[in-house]
């Protein structure tokens, strides 16, 4: 249809005209901030911590003294980023025992990945940056959460514009963009994931997109990114 071919086109020739991915040095905020203008906002110092299960299998997990989430399986594969204290220790809850104690940097935003090999579960920190200084961007989160997957890509559908290229396995990478719509596919190696249409982003949205299944059968999933309210 020529509303989307437009749409697709607009995002090509901004992706073309971008540099690599690189890490934002903007302080934190909360994502979605015009959404969110007036909610109270964590002390100066803080961090955002979120856990990521690519697992077909749910896990149940709690950051800090967040909520508890089920994430994985037909589900959500990440929750939403949980305020902690940076450069303070905190302990990550899976399935109501305790999985890991670690620490961050303040003003950061980190994803735990849950990486499982021969039912050993790990806990694998991916930096995830600290959001796009332009207010009238967006922000894509390309995260290869398959172990075995080495140089996962990741671009627009159906033109093959190259968004991301030769990330590695527990890795991620992000860029700002213009906030359209489009939809997108993933790769490992010459096998490719279903394609996956991106919703209508908003300015200061930030989208991620997960790499999960297995190297020979990529799955793509995607989800917004939401901080959890901070109460005083």
């Amino acid at each position: 249809m020529p509303k989307f071919h437009a749409l697709r086109t607009t995002l090509a020739a901004t992706l073309a005209g971008m540099a690599a991915a690189t890490v934002c040095a903007a302080p934190p905020a909360t994502e979605g901030a015009l959404a969110q203008l007036y909610a109270a906002r964590p002390p100066q110092g803080s961090a955002y911590v979120r856990v990521l299960n690519p697992d077909a299998a749910t896990a149940t997990v709690a950051v800090a003294q967040g909520q508890a989430q089920a994430i994985g399986g037909n589900g959500a594969a990440a929750t939403t980023y949980a305020v902690v204290k940076g450069s303070q220790p905190f302990t990550l809850r899976v399935d109501g025992k305790e999985a890991a104690t670690l620490q961050v940097q303040p003003d950061t935003f980190t994803t735990l990945l849950l990486a499982r090999t021969g039912g050993k579960l790990s806990v694998v920190p991916l930096d995830d940056g600290s959001g796009s200084p332009d207010a009238l961007k967006a922000e894509l989160r390309f995260y290869n959460a398959i172990r075995d997957c080495e140089g996962a890509q990741l671009a627009l559908a159906p033109s093959g514009t190259s968004i991301f290229q030769a990330v590695r396995p527990h890795s991620a990478v992000h860029r700002a963009i213009n906030p359209v719509s489009a939809t997108v596919d993933a790769a490992c190696g010459s096998a490719r994931a279903p394609e996956l249409a991106l919703p209508a982003l908003q300015p200061g949205d930030h989208y991620s997109l997960f790499l999960t299944g297995s190297a020979a059968r990529p799955v793509l999933r995607g989800q917004v990114s939401r901080t959890d309210p901070y109460s005083k």
